[in-house]
């Protein structure tokens, strides 16, 4: 009865009441309302109840379709909220999140805005006391549903969509620091949070190109989702703490993966840029570690796909260099090593399986060649950003990667798993090339260590071109610290190099003792490098590249006298021929020297020197201008067909070297030495057909120049028969020793223990019996007053008596 009476009901019923006006048009009816709002604040104790009877209400007033008294009971609800701030909140506040949660229930587009708007603002409220029991499972889900609206109308799923982002932003903004309510980066919801904004972002018109980098957003961004997607992407994930990182990132490679949006990979790209500079820098390696992951799961996926993941792989981790990556550097470069390594099986089986079946899928190889290209890029870009100490850890790394051939076993191209290490040396090389581009190391030693540059010499000694070449570009990418290389890119003999405008600076104390101890072993390599027949241009424009480099950037008095010897022994061979050069590759080693020498013979400004270089170099343009860069290193070379007959006047002659420099104050004594390389194990492992040879002259070359060759008595005749009988001698010796050895440890690992027992055991009882034996020859009792006697052998052996026994002379008696 008392419900009928409008005068007998409660106090806050009938000023809830009041609010509402006949004609919903006429809106709030604001003097009630603040009625209403003193009401609550003056007894707060009440508010839960009107909280209740409006939620009652407007329930109603949904079901009855009345959506003007709809729309005012939430205006009345979010008036309340943000004026009560009193304990006792928390149970008006469910009645507001039930009354929100009809809203979004509703097929009304217009109350779902609703809706979202009231819980936008409620969102936005800083509560003073906490809430132990509130749940966001619901609103969560039905954002997320909003901002996958497929309405009819544009203009309402529009709408619609946005309403969903700004109501997941609310919901991050409520939940992501108190640690009282549901964990928003659960899984869970990381998962329907995330997906849903991507989404968004999606359908950002193409023409538009924003820059990833935070910045001051207009107003007319908030009328597209895919900004406003974007703003609440990067809020969420500027709130993202260490642990949280990886339940934030797991749903966005997911999201790529279902919607095959690594092959265009701009999309991904631009997701990653937004996600490396919204999340706080110490975080970076995370992401790293997730996307290297990531690439270790799609290692038998699509190469276009691992391709993209790379991509982005690169992009963050520039990025991320500028933070802190920490351990993530090696175990990234591993990684992408390992992935290389599996691309260059794959293209060389063709399957991911190793054999083709019927069900395998088939693999393109020029997709392959893609992304180990990538692989390779991605390597380059972020080794670049390293500082000096981690790009050396790095390039140390990367060189205990290439496999080296073996010592008995030459490179035969023609069987598949040495097609496999030679591809993975090239594309190693490779990789090792785009690190050491740019690299700028001021002391030498550190630069190229001996175990770095042992490896990285020995791979130049193979016989594939290719390979060489990559090693002599990396040299040089090495030696040069200011910028020269490009002024040597083509081979001439300028009249004057000043035109170059080279960068010359002193040898320091740390490169000049680097040259000490390694300079004979680059020597030797650029030697032996320079007598392959499988050279081309390239090979002698690197040639002549790292000459120039090392006199530019490591050289001293010595360091010069050595590489015009070097160049001098190089002439020899073009003009010996021993080694059966083709036409081109002695014209080629004419121009080499003759190119270097101009360039020396000027850097050093000795003019009698510089004057001889000019004279051989004037009368080669005359008589013989194939013995010239300018008619070799060109498209279509002009040689010559008979280099026999070489006339003196045409060589440059060390004997006129060695007078001119000798009296500069170079050392005429050491110019005057021909030039000979030492010799290696590495050799054998090359298994070139002039090892003997050089062996041969080195011997001939030593006893010529010997002072006391009149003194000596002749020696046994070396040939090359008797070397090779030697080399074959000691590897038969080195596989006997390895043979004995694999006996012994199959022995220890496969017999019985009692045998193994017995014979240490008697090993034991000999070594002690030995021992014994020795020691009754080396250790004699003392020698004794009474004499000797005679052992069993007829050899006298002294006698000792106590002490007491013996008889003293009356002498000693006191």
């Amino acid at each position: 009865v008392c419900g009928c009476c409008s005068a007998l009901r409660p106090r806050y019923k009938r000023l809830v009441d009041n609010i509402f006006p006949e004609d919903p048009e006429d809106g709030l009816v604001k003097t009630n309302m603040e009625k209403l709002t003193f009401y609550a604040l003056s007894a707060p104790e009440k508010l839960d109840r009107i909280g209740a009877y409006l939620s009652e209400r407007l329930i109603r007033d949904v079901g009855r379709h009345r959506y003007g008294y709809v729309c005012i009971a939430m205006e009345a609800l979010d008036q309340l909220l943000m004026a009560c701030h009193c304990q006792s909140i928390n149970l008006f506040v469910e009645s507001f999140l039930k009354m929100v949660a009809k809203l979004l229930e509703s097929e009304k587009p217009n109350l779902q805005i609703l809706g979202t708007n009231s819980f936008v603002k409620f969102a936005n409220i800083e509560e003073d006391t906490p809430s132990y029991h509130r749940s966001y499972d619901f609103f969560v889900s039905r954002f997320s549903e909003m901002c996958h609206s497929s309405h009819d109308d544009l203009e309402i799923k529009t709408k619609i969509r946005m309403s969903g982002i700004k109501g997941l932003q609310g919901v991050v903004r409520k939940t992501v620091n108190d640690e009282l309510q549901a964990n928003i980066w659960d899984p869970q919801h990381m998962d329907k949070i995330v997906p849903s904004l991507l989404f968004n972002l999606q359908h950002v018109e193409e023409a538009e190109s924003r820059s990833p980098s935070p910045l001051q957003a207009p107003e007319k961004e908030k009328e597209s989702p895919a900004e406003l997607a974007e703003r609440c992407l990067r809020e969420l994930l500027g709130r993202a703490a260490f642990g949280n990182i990886k339940n934030a990132i797991k749903p966005v490679l997911i999201h790529l993966d279902n919607h095959s949006l690594w092959e265009p990979k701009v999309f991904a790209i631009r997701c990653f840029k937004i996600i490396m500079y919204s999340i706080q820098p110490q975080h970076s390696h995370l992401v790293i570690q997730q996307l290297l992951g990531h690439l270790d799961a799609n290692s038998r996926s699509a190469a276009t796909v691992r391709a993209g993941i790379v991509e982005v792989l690169s992009e963050a981790a520039v990025i991320a260099a500028t933070g802190s990556v920490g351990p993530t550097v090696l175990e990234m470069f591993n990684t992408l090593l390992r992935q290389l390594r599996l691309s260059i099986d794959y293209a060389l089986t063709g399957s991911y399986d190793g054999a083709v079946s019927l069900g395998t899928k088939i693999i393109k190889e020029h997709e392959e060649r893609m992304f180990q290209e990538a692989v390779i890029k991605t390597v380059g870009s972020f080794a670049s950003t390293l500082p000096t100490y981690q790009r050396s850890e790095v390039i140390l790394f990367i060189m205990s990667k290439v496999p080296r051939p073996s010592l008995h076993q030459a490179v035969d191209t023609g069987r598949t798993g040495e097609n496999r290490n030679r591809l993975t040396q090239i594309m190693l090389l490779k990789s090792l090339l785009q690190v050491s581009t740019g690299f700028q190391c001021n002391n030498m030693m550190s630069a190229l260590p001996s175990n770095f540059l042992d490896r990285l010499l020995s791979t130049a000694l193979m016989e594939d071109a290719e390979i060489r070449l990559f090693v002599l570009e990396i040299l040089i990418s090495f030696i040069d610290r200011h910028g020269n290389r490009h002024k040597f890119s083509t081979i001439s003999t300028l009249s004057d190099i000043s035109v170059l405008k080279l960068k010359v600076d002193k040898c320091s104390r740390q490169d000049t003792v680097f040259m000490k101890k390694h300079s004979q072993q680059l020597y030797r390599h650029i030697y032996l490098s320079c007598k392959e027949e499988t050279n081309v241009q390239k090979h002698y424009e690197a040639l002549y590249g790292l000459l120039a480099l090392i006199s530019i950037e490591l050289a001293n008095e010595e360091v010069v006298v050595d590489l015009i010897r070097l160049v001098l022994a190089v002439q020899d061979v073009a003009q010996v021929n021993e080694e059966n050069l083709p036409v081109y590759n002695r014209c080629a080693l004419y121009a080499l020297g003759a190119a270097y020498l101009n360039l020396i013979s000027q850097l050093t400004t000795v003019p009698a020197f510089c004057q001889h270089i000019h004279e051989v170099i004037e009368t080669r343009k005359k008589e013989a201008p194939y013995m010239l860069p300018e008619d070799v290193f060109v498209e279509r070379p002009r040689l010559s067909q008979n280099l026999d007959g070489v006339v003196i006047e045409l060589l440059f002659r060390q004997s006129k070297i060695s007078e001119v420099l000798g009296g500069s104050g170079y050392n005429s004594d050491r110019l005057c030495l021909p030039y000979i390389p030492q010799l290696t194990d590495e050799d054998r492992l090359s298994k070139r057909r002039s090892i003997g040879e050089t062996i041969s002259l080195q011997v001939e070359v030593e006893s010529r120049n010997s002072p006391e060759k009149e003194e000596r008595v002749p020696a046994e005749e070396i040939t090359y028969e008797t070397l090779k009988k030697a080399i074959v001698d000691s590897v038969a010796v080195e596989e006997q020793e390895r043979e004995r050895r694999r006996q012994v440890v199959e022995k220890f690992q496969k017999a019985p223990f009692e045998e193994i027992a017995a014979h240490c055991g008697a090993r034991a009882s000999l070594l002690q019996s030995k021992l014994n034996q020795i020691f009754e020859i080396t250790i004699r009792p003392p020698p004794s007053p009474s004499g000797t006697i005679t052992a069993a052998y007829g050899q006298p052996q002294n006698h000792s008596i106590p002490v007491y026994e013996m008889k003293f002379p009356d002498l000693c008696v006191y």
